[in-house]
């Protein structure tokens, strides 16, 4: 909706038929929030002891939303139909813009998570695994589905104080995806270490090319004990692409994240976990389970409802579609 505000603004002013279809649209907006805010009024009047006008009124309130969607949903095909006749480009396209904004905020440094249920054991196994073993160069994964939580959980531990400490001079976090880019990724680590180099020296790097940035990587890094989160690695051939994994080389170590021997590690996230071992065969991979029904509603509380407060508190039809919302994710957050 947002996108085809945007995309017809652009030509309301020359075009009035336009103009009208831009204000059905905001009139449409308006229409939901009252469906909505209507739901939630009937849902409050339905606190009476009363059981028989409790029931009578829950199928009065159930049947007039439910002629109001009716309504609301003819409205919007109508909307729909004009938009090709007005040139108005395609949702392909607006869909498409959506999920390059969603890959940039994935590639930025992670902020603190506020709210996270259920991952108190994990985070501590896998801060075990980052400041703990051996000083080789590990390659910690964590695999699962996707929406199990994986970044969630690495987001949350790369602000552990215990791995800020283990980490002070060298902490990065990149976002590799499915169309991975191993320039891309060097660019998104090396912007991070050397957030405090001049103009004139980020310029210089941005001109290398890809080989050249993986060794330019490799010689900043040799000498650090370094964390370098890799967010979301999809396949064998990204991990050899991404760490330049040689055919005559007898593991997978790569060259551009060098084993200095003083205890430097690498969290990759991933839904595959021969991708895990294939990064590290000598590393036991962190599996995601989903949540458990209690703790997926825990979850849902703290997001759903303001200040954590009981759910109790709000209307029983609410607290009703949000447990079947709930059931509906089968323990995926």
């Amino acid at each position: 909706m947002q996108f085809f505000l945007e995309e017809a603004d652009k030509k309301q002013e020359e075009d009035s038929g336009v103009r009208n279809w831009v204000s059905d649209i905001r009139e449409a907006v308006y229409n939901a929030e009252d469906i909505i805010d209507m739901f939630i009024l009937n849902g409050q009047s339905l606190r009476t002891n009363f059981f028989l006008k409790r029931v009578f009124k829950k199928l009065i309130n159930r049947y007039k939303v439910g002629k109001k969607i009716e309504a609301f949903q003819l409205g919007l095909i109508d909307i729909s139909n004009r938009r090709e006749a007005l040139g108005i480009q395609n949702i392909g396209e607006g869909m498409n813009r959506s999920a390059k904004r969603l890959q940039d905020l994935r590639r930025s440094t992670p902020h603190a998570q506020e709210h996270v249920v259920g991952l108190e054991k994990e985070a501590d196994k896998l801060v075990n695994q980052l400041i703990g073993g051996d000083l080789r160069r590990h390659v910690i994964s964590l695999v699962g589905m996707g929406g199990i939580g994986k970044t969630t959980l690495a987001k949350k531990v790369y602000y552990y104080t215990e791995v800020v400490e283990r980490f002070p001079d060298c902490r990065v976090w990149a976002y590799v995806s499915q169309d991975c880019r191993p320039r891309d990724v060097y660019m998104q680590i090396i912007k991070q270490l050397i957030c405090t180099s001049t103009k004139e020296q980020v310029e210089m790097v941005e001109k290398l090319q890809e080989h050249e940035l993986g060794d330019f990587l490799h010689e900043r890094l040799k000498e650090k004990r370094y964390l370098i989160v890799l967010d979301d690695v999809w396949s064998c051939a990204d991990w050899n692409c991404l760490a330049k994994v040689r055919n005559n080389y007898p593991d997978c170590l790569g060259i551009v994240f060098p084993d200095g021997g003083n205890g430097s590690r690498l969290l990759l996230t991933t839904r595959h976990k021969d991708v895990a071992l294939h990064a590290d065969a000598r590393s036991i991979p962190q599996e995601m389970q989903l949540l458990s029904k209690k703790k997926s509603w825990n979850l849902f509380c703290g997001k759903a409802f303001l200040d954590h407060v009981d759910a109790d508190r709000y209307p029983p039809d609410l607290v009703q579609l949000g447990r079947e919302m709930v059931d509906k994710c089968n323990g995926l957050p």
